[in-house]
């Protein structure tokens, strides 16, 4: 279908020369699309993952751009090397302009079959962490009186998904937290917004979502009837993190195809 193709594909163009922007969850998926279309557009970027093979891949194709990439080796179910991490990249780069909570991992399971160390585990890593950063980063954010952050949600933070009960309470969480951030953080003109993709055809959803007999019924459901691209979750990304969208302000944007616009 064109119009398929022509979204996939479609090109937004931003300009954050000068700035630094930290990105979690940056060697993959949703994290690694910001993370490489940030420094197309002339920013700097501080990359966290767990992979240090694969942020020394991204950081030579970030320079490549000609633009910094620093990195640093985190988990961000550890509460230390959440910490570690936010103070280290602030001593490297200087100070970060805008920050990309993006991070996350899930455990599908029922609720009776639930493990305490998957529900642990991601809450630690998708409500936990961004707490813990933005602790660090949005200090040095007020001390300039300037800051932009985006904090990368779901669907399933507005809706219930089976076999997601860790997942949706996270990612639910992560937007009572955006908007308590945006009040706290506000009043020193550093932005807060949240985005909320559908399922995004990342390679691991392509590879989750890749059989039309699992996809079909999803997508049906969903008024465009398909599924997002990540070049379509990251483009809202850089907006909320550009003065273009300088009034919005504490709002999560629902990149969902309208799913949510119907009642059944």
């Amino acid at each position: 279908m064109q119009g398929v193709q022509d979204a996939s594909t479609r090109e937004i163009t931003f300009d954050f020369s000068g700035k630094t922007a930290l990105v979690t969850g940056a060697t993959k998926g949703i994290g690694r699309d910001v993370a490489l279309a940030f420094a197309e557009a002339g920013c700097s970027i501080a990359a966290t993952g767990r992979n240090p093979e694969a942020l020394a891949t991204l950081a030579a194709e970030i320079e490549a751009k000609g633009v910094e990439c620093f990195t640093f080796k985190a988990d961000l179910a550890n509460v230390e090397d959440c910490l570690r991490m936010a103070e280290f990249f602030l001593r490297e780069t200087g100070g970060i302009d805008i920050l990309i909570n993006n991070a996350g991992t899930s455990f599908p399971e029922r609720i009776i079959d639930l493990e305490v160390q998957h529900w642990d585990t991601t809450i630690a890593v998708n409500l936990r962490a961004p707490v813990l950063v933005t602790k660090i980063i949005a200090s040095h954010m007020m001390e300039k009186k300037k800051g932009t952050i985006v904090n990368i949600s779901s669907n399933a933070g507005v809706a219930g998904i089976e076999e997601h009960a860790a997942y949706c309470a996270s990612k639910f969480g992560l937007l009572g937290l955006t908007k308590v951030m945006a009040v706290e953080l506000g009043p020193f003109n550093i932005r807060v917004n949240a985005v909320a993709p559908t399922v995004v055809l990342t390679p691991m959803g392509t590879e989750v979502w890749g059989d039309p007999a699992k996809a079909d019924p999803v997508k049906a459901r969903i008024p465009l009837g398909r599924f997002a691209y990540p070049k379509e979750v990251t483009a809202v990304v850089l907006f909320l993190a550009s003065d273009a969208s300088s009034m919005i302000h504490g709002e999560t944007v629902l990149i969902d195809g309208g799913v949510n616009a119907k009642l059944y």
